[in-house]
């Protein structure tokens, strides 16, 4: 198969199908699991974006409907891009309040991302021209601020709760993109300190798994941490390679304003750098997915070599 049957040039975008909701009913969880497939109108062999919302204030944008400048970006550019509605979403609060878990689901979102997995094939069926079109060997998981985390877990960070130590890495994900993650534990002393305990207990060594973590040299997040914003390299800083990290200039917690479209809470809004987080994390997704193609290299040296940069990059 070659890369581009798969993944459409960065610079030819073509027309997205987006459909929603499906629906898997899945046993034990609270309500039903839904999820927004969107996807390039041509293409075959094409390869999986799981996408972890974050929180945040508005009601809409934590569930399978928020975060349309990425996912549009990505599917324009040949990407399947699958969105959960996680339990924690602002939009399920009133029917899960009382359901094991709440209100935080840190578990549940990760096993949310394997359900995905295990009924790709059924997912795949249920959208309307999109039946064959899939490469399910190639997946990758993409998370934003509390999805950040949630990603970390797939990607083969542990946690302890209660005492044991848990994993909910997922071995058919292949890369990931961390995005304004959270980073180490031991440095959380703000307001959130006593209501995410899990939080403070992960731990870094053990995600492998090649990884682009972005962060904005402005998000200071002082509800988790007074560290500042050298916090959100921690998941590149402390796990072992290959991984990659992004820092941003100017960018605070939205990284110019991914979770969508003129939001009120963005506070850094920038189309430009959203763009550019686009094309960085597509190019290094394609690459990574795809061993041999040069996009992710290309992208690298046109970003060093510009003369008003959005942000620098680093490897290991």
């Amino acid at each position: 198969m070659s890369t581009s049957t798969a993944v459409d040039n960065l610079a030819s975008p073509a027309p997205v199908l987006s459909y929603s909701p499906v629906v898997l009913s899945v046993p034990g969880r609270p309500v039903d699991l839904q999820v927004r497939v969107s996807a390039p109108e041509t293409g075959t062999d094409l390869p999986v974006i799981l996408l972890s919302h974050g929180q945040g204030p508005s009601n809409n944008l934590s569930s399978l409907n928020g975060y349309a400048p990425l996912v549009n970006f990505w599917a324009a550019h040949g990407f399947v891009v699958i969105q959960p509605t996680h339990l924690t979403s602002r939009t399920l609060s009133h029917q899960v309040a009382d359901a094991p878990g709440a209100p935080f689901f840190w578990r549940s979102r990760s096993e949310d991302m394997s359900h995905i997995l295990d009924r790709l094939d059924e997912i795949e069926k249920a959208v309307p021209l999109l039946a064959g079109r899939i490469d399910h060997t190639k997946v990758a998981v993409a998370g934003h601020s509390f999805g950040g985390f949630t990603s970390s877990l797939l990607l083969g960070a542990l946690v302890t709760d209660d005492g044991e130590e848990v994993s909910l890495l997922e071995p058919r994900i292949k890369a990931g993109v961390l995005l304004a993650a959270p980073g180490r534990g031991d440095v959380i002393n703000g307001p959130m300190a006593d209501a995410l305990p899990v939080f403070r207990t992960i731990d870094f060594s053990t995600m492998t798994t090649p990884a682009l973590v972005v962060a904005g040299d402005e998000d200071d997040s002082r509800h988790f941490t007074d560290m500042g914003p050298d916090w959100h390299a921690d998941p590149y800083t402390l796990a072992p390679g290959p991984k990659a990290l992004l820092t941003l200039f100017g960018a605070g917690h939205a990284l110019g304003g991914i979770p969508g479209y003129d939001v009120a809470e963005t506070t850094d809004e920038s189309p430009e750098r959203v763009a550019a987080v686009g094309r960085l994390t597509s190019a290094y997704l394609r690459s990574r997915l795809h061993p041999g193609d040069n996009a992710w290299q290309t992208v690298r040296e046109a970003l060093a070599s510009g003369p008003d940069p959005v942000g620098r990059v680093e490897a290991k």
